[in-house]
């Protein structure tokens, strides 16, 4: 699939099927965000892959919404950065974990984004904490996000050119349409 077809393809999924995910798709996954770009070619992010069904299941109670998918994903990548090592570690990790959902969607494998900088439980525990906890993550990383991988366990549609926000596009200055 060329790119233009990944990009009006790749949706985000919420459930998943039982199919396991062969070893060579995800090293393919995370060559991908290892490769990927960023500031001063650092490339300061960890990537901590979860396939066991306990720690998913811990991993899908890390905040109050929007956690709950991960459960059923076949697996789950967590990325962390020392931002101390790092300032730019929020941009370099979000195309990490973009770049590992562009690669997975090329091989037919859906995935969720879901953030845990600055989401927290009901009680006020910090998202960013519990899944320190849970997969003995130190203390100076920082954790963007767990993105959860399975093959689709539901159909969605391509997005259409009717979706598109060109209102949304300013051409030299803020105001000004395309023509």
């Amino acid at each position: 699939m060329d790119f233009r077809d990944l990009i009006w393809n790749r949706r985000s999924f919420r459930q998943f099927s039982d199919r396991e995910i062969a070893p060579d798709d995800v090293v393919n996954i995370l060559q991908a965000a290892l490769i990927s770009p960023s500031s001063m070619n650092r490339r300061s992010w960890h990537f901590v892959v979860v396939d066991d069904r306990a720690d998913l299941e811990k991993l899908s109670d890390a905040k109050e919404h929007g956690a709950k998918l991960i459960e059923g994903a076949a697996m789950a990548v967590v990325v962390a950065v020392n931002e101390t090592t790092n300032s730019c570690w929020v941009e370099d990790a979000s195309i990490a974990a973009v770049s590992m959902q562009y690669a997975a969607a090329e091989q037919g494998i859906g995935s969720c984004w879901v953030e845990m900088r600055n989401r927290y439980l009901a009680d006020g525990s910090d998202a960013e904490e519990v899944v320190r906890g849970i997969l003995d993550i130190p203390e100076d990383m920082r954790i963007l996000c767990v993105v959860a991988f399975g093959y689709p366990g539901e159909e969605k549609p391509r997005h259409h050119e009717e979706e598109l926000k060109w209102e949304q596009v300013h051409i030299g200055k803020f105001g000004v349409p395309i023509e």
